[in-house]
């Protein structure tokens, strides 16, 4: 009975270790994370990072594109896209742009949306590039793509969710 009882004791003393290193390390991360959120300079009024300005100009070309493409007759596997698939990616890359150009936070996370779907998509596309100019052309979307990405966490810090007024 006592080795039995010598183990439970051994095992709560482990257990009490385990749980102070957790907080040891949580402490740590959150004094870092701290000096990481007191280095950010918050944007001043009418201030954009140039990250977004670059997604503000690029959405803004793939609308123009889209819809200047559309009208001029362009065809998808030899047919013409339906109007009503034309139109929501037009309008949504356009208020994206615009969002982006105002400095907006769902703007920022909305563009990070789009080009973490495109990373993944091209990833994907790796897998049946015929050509080395199709293999260059898809490592150079994705690494133009993360790029983007990376310098759009920082910019989105520094934009920061305005706060909500409570309902009421």
């Amino acid at each position: 009975m006592a080795s039995r009882e010598r183990r439970r004791a051994e095992r709560s003393k482990r257990k009490a270790r385990s749980v102070e290193r957790r907080d040891q390390i949580a402490s740590r991360s959150e004094q870092r994370n701290q000096a990481a959120r007191e280095a950010l300079e918050p944007l001043t009024e009418g201030e954009r990072p140039a990250v977004v300005t670059v997604g503000a100009v690029l959405s803004g070309l793939v609308a123009a594109s889209v819809a200047i493409a559309y009208l001029a007759g362009a065809e998808v596997d030899g047919e013409r896209p339906p109007v009503l698939q034309v139109i929501p990616s037009v309008a949504l890359m356009g208020l994206m742009s615009y969002g982006l150009w105002r400095a907006r936070y769902w703007a920022v996370l909305g563009f990070q949306a789009v080009l973490a779907l495109l990373i993944v998509a091209a990833a994907l596309g790796l897998v049946v590039t015929e050509s080395a100019a199709q293999l260059v052309g898809t490592l150079g979307l994705i690494a133009i793509a993360g790029t983007l990405f990376y310098f759009m966490i920082k910019a989105m810090a520094r934009i920061q969710m305005p706060e909500r007024a409570p309902r009421e």
